[in-house]
């Protein structure tokens, strides 16, 4: 059975973006090193127009092949006229207010998440890469197998949480920890059940 992923990036004291959804603060805590670790490692979670930039665009899918959004999360590059952001990945997108999709390779799904990734992680094929929002998250916390959190040394103070949702506490064991020269460490966990 496939597994759910978040992979997703954060601050020290638990923000994915700011009250308005600026992503740019943990953007600026890149390094060669740690841009090449996740090129590396995870080239499936650089967004299609950067790995055509960088000179990657053909690299193969490590550990997903589907990636899972919500609205504000798609909104990012919606914005920026990107439909698609993950081209390489089959992409569902959850929201109740887009009645078409800007792309037709991209699902959109205005029903029950939970519902969707089970059906979801009983097709064959790689992982499934919940890219955000905490939202989302929070909806889909009883079908996380596995985090990779990208921790960057910054406070923000306040925004939109890593997961958001009711108190209910799950337990996750460390299985791989990697820091950086720029301060940022790239935590996995997996799902004690």
């Amino acid at each position: 059975m496939r597994k759910l992923s978040y992979f997703v990036g954060m601050s020290l004291d638990g923000f994915i973006a700011g009250p308005g959804h600026e992503a740019q603060f943990l953007m600026d805590q890149m390094s060669p090193a740690y841009f090449d670790h996740l090129k590396t490692h995870w080239p499936e979670t650089m967004a299609t127009a950067g790995r055509r930039h960088f000179g990657f665009d053909d690299a193969e899918n490590t550990h997903y092949d589907t990636v899972l959004m919500g609205r504000a999360t798609y909104d990012l590059g919606l914005k920026e006229g990107i439909g698609n952001p993950y081209a390489h990945l089959t992409t569902y997108v959850f929201s109740r207010s887009l009645t078409q999709s800007p792309d037709p390779a991209v699902e959109l799904v205005a029903g029950d998440p939970v519902a969707t990734v089970r059906g979801l992680k009983r097709r064959d094929g790689l992982g499934i890469w919940l890219c955000g929002g905490g939202d989302l998250a929070g909806q889909l916390a009883e079908e996380i197998d596995e985090l990779v959190i990208k921790t960057y040394p910054v406070l923000a103070g306040d925004g939109i949480r890593v997961v958001r949702g009711a108190f209910e506490p799950r337990r996750f064991a460390l299985t791989d920890t990697r820091s950086f020269d720029n301060g940022a460490v790239v935590s996995k966990y997996t799902r004690k059940r």
